[in-house]
């Protein structure tokens, strides 16, 4: 690895980092009424009704298996008797299904909003710029998925996941990152222009899950003030 190179996995993850939570607390204090996903729902519905169920859950099973895969260190599942191959099997099949079910999701989402004029209309350039990067995020992750089918010695586990937990602990280590693929690094470029663009696009309404709709009771039942 080249010096540049080096420098280039020391300086843009903590750019990165930086920019994120810096739009994320710019956005929040001063485009709070513009912290939405501007939908589009009342110009389209049908097409909607199955690309966004399907590009969001086969999203959330990605960035689980990205959370998972780089977190957690080979010796770890080498400890609960879980073997590297059978862990490369598992990553791959279902890495893979849900890696295409999110392109298939972002596709129909990308079509709709082409071929409907009103949703078109109401489609901003930061839109477009955000469709454009995640797009490439989510391909380069396919190709890269689909890549691992053939046997290599160099896996994300021992290159990309340690530089990974380097750098949250303010020591990345750029020589792993050097022993990785091209693939992996290209895909890692664009995970971290994504994460870039992140606050100032629409994705950031993924802050704002409602989450307490997975606990609440079906009917909320309110008392009579006294």
């Amino acid at each position: 690895m080249t010096s540049g190179e080096s420098l280039l996995w020391i300086v843009m993850p903590y750019l990165t980092i930086v920019i994120f939570v810096g739009g994320v607390i710019w956005r929040y204090r001063y485009d709070r009424f513009g912290w939405t996903t501007r939908s589009s729902q009342l110009y389209e519905s049908r097409l909607l009704r199955v690309a966004s169920p399907l590009f969001h859950y086969a999203l959330l099973f990605v960035i689980v298996g990205h959370v998972i895969g780089v977190l957690i260190p080979v010796r770890w599942t080498d400890a609960i008797g879980v073997s590297n191959d059978a862990y490369h099997a598992n990553a791959l099949v279902w890495g893979g299904l849900a890696g295409l079910a999110t392109l298939v999701g972002l596709g129909l989402l990308i079509y709709r909003r082409r071929v409907h004029g009103p949703v078109f209309l109401a489609t901003t350039a930061n839109d477009k710029i955000m469709y454009v990067v995640l797009a490439a995020a989510i391909v380069s992750g396919v190709v890269t998925t689909a890549a691992g089918f053939v046997p290599s010695e160099v896996s994300y586990r021992t290159t990309v996941a340690p530089w990974f937990r380097g750098v949250l602990i303010l020591q990345p280590d750029t020589t792993a990152m050097g022993h990785a693929s091209g693939l992996y690094k290209v895909h890692t470029l664009f995970g971290m222009a994504l994460f870039v663009l992140f606050p100032f696009s629409r994705l950031v309404h993924a802050l704002s899950a409602p989450l307490g709709y997975l606990f609440r009771p079906y009917i909320v039942y309110r008392r009579r003030p006294r």
